[in-house]
């Protein structure tokens, strides 16, 4: 039985308001969020993190969706470019 105490969407509004710093309107973002939902009964949260300390802030969003509780795996599409994928029980 799934636990819906936290789901992707309400992941989603942690990690926004947790890297706020990250995603000011009006200026190049450094962390983007989608919610990828094909799947109903596994919704996967994207953090896109771009820039050049792309992987130091990955590894800090990754930290940070563990103590969530969350499953993450990591993409690298190059240096400046990386995806951290999370999902939750």
């Amino acid at each position: 039985m799934k636990d819906d105490s936290t789901d992707v969407g309400d992941l989603a509004n942690k990690v926004a308001e947790e890297f706020e710093a990250h995603r000011q309107p009006n200026e190049f973002k450094q962390i983007s969020l989608v919610v990828e939902n094909r799947d109903s009964a596994r919704q996967t949260l994207i953090v896109h993190v771009d820039g050049e300390d792309a992987t130091s802030l990955a590894d800090r969003v990754e930290e940070f969706l563990h103590q969530q509780g969350a499953r993450t795996q990591r993409e690298h599409h190059s240096e400046s470019d990386v995806r951290v994928l999370a999902t939750v029980a």
